[in-house]
């Protein structure tokens, strides 16, 4: 199962706005993604409740993991957003 190990560079971290953003643009993807920190469990990336509730703040270092066709490309995808610093920009789902 591929990973990928992000540093959040968004300014208030995976909390509110950001993480709805985040929460939707993991849910639009072909697979299903999860997200954990070191050491905790994976989560459903995309669940608002679960993505708040990593409690992951701006310099915090997430694990993002994904398997099946297009996996890759979502990581791409869910790690851009989580390294731009105004996260907001990054997270048009349409």
């Amino acid at each position: 199962m591929p990973e990928r190990r992000v540093t959040v560079a968004i300014a208030e971290g995976l909390h509110a706005r950001p993480a709805a953003l985040f929460a939707q643009l993991a849910a639009a993807q072909p697979v299903a993604v999860t997200i954990r920190k070191d050491g905790g469990a994976p989560m459903a990336a995309a669940s608002i409740l679960s993505v708040m509730a990593l409690g992951a703040g701006a310099g915090d270092e997430v694990v993002l993991a994904a398997d099946g066709e297009g996996a890759e490309a979502c990581l791409d995808a869910l790690s851009d957003y989580l390294l731009a610093r105004n996260g907001a920009e990054h997270g048009q789902v349409g």
